[in-house]
């Protein structure tokens, strides 16, 4: 027991300095995965497109006693917006050790011929062109400083395996996020890059409220289905950030036990 409890200790020691840049930080799992981070030592970039829930999420980081983030607004849609994010993180930091690839949306839960190709492309740009753009310049930046590497974490959640009735934009783009976790795991392994994913089913946040009246089935059934905290998901998104470079989960599920994802679909 002594041993897991060093073992515990050194993973929060490990973030002590490390800059770690959270994209959709203004709410939900990103407040909840940023608070934690900076509670473990790490320096926190914060971005998304409101301000107001970024100064909130720092705010939630000072009554924490944690180091103070950088917040940094951005339309992670716009290649300029992510370009300008990324050059004031290396300004500011002049490195970057985590990028948590957390930022996403999703469609209105209708039939798949009801979708206007906006809607298709609304969610595309943010779940899978937003992750790219970051990862792009996560990767330019990881090259070139001094250690080279870092580590890139994408939430995949658990639609990255199998889909929810009515889900084919979000869907679409977390199967599309486990290929770019493979790509750039194996891209980054020549430059100490590490890439992993975490899959995560039925966090209680503001995205998953409605599920509280209940939610279809594949079999038409309307379930309230179990939920977990978000604080379940943000410590194993610190172990995963905490681990040293020799060393990568490449894809964690965490999930509420009871929730009807074995067999589902």
């Amino acid at each position: 027991m002594a041993r897991l409890a060093r073992s515990f200790c050194s993973s929060a020691a490990a973030l002590r300095g490390k800059v770690v840049l959270v994209t959709g930080a203004g709410s939900g799992i990103g407040r909840g995965c940023a608070v934690a981070l900076a509670s473990a030592g790490a320096s926190l970039v914060l971005t998304g497109r409101r301000e107001a829930a970024l100064q909130r999420t720092a705010e939630a980081i000072r009554m924490a006693e944690a180091p103070p983030p950088l917040v940094v607004p951005a339309d992670l849609c716009d290649p300029l917006s992510v370009r300008s994010l990324f050059e004031r993180v290396e300004a500011t930091h002049a490195r970057l050790d985590v990028l948590f690839n957390n930022a996403g949306a999703g469609a209105p839960p209708v039939p798949l011929e009801d979708l206007s190709i906006e809607q298709w492309k609304a969610v595309v740009d943010t779940n899978l062109t937003g992750a790219f753009l970051c990862t792009q310049h996560a990767f330019r930046m990881m090259k070139k400083q001094t250690p080279q590497g870092g580590r890139i974490i994408n939430n995949g959640s658990i639609s990255a395996d199998r889909p929810r009735p009515n889900s084919a934009p979000y869907t679409s783009t977390k199967h599309a996020i486990s290929g770019l976790t493979k790509s750039c795991a194996l891209d980054g392994r020549a430059f100490n890059i590490a890439c992993g994913q975490i899959d995560i089913g039925n966090a209680a946040t503001e995205m998953t409220a409605p599920m509280r009246a209940g939610i279809p089935q594949p079999n038409g059934a309307i379930m309230v289905e179990p939920t977990i905290d978000v604080a379940d998901v943000a410590r194993a998104v610190v172990y995963m950030a905490s681990l040293p470079l020799q060393a990568n989960v490449l894809f964690m599920t965490v999930m509420a036990t009871a929730m009807p994802l074995v067999g589902r679909g």
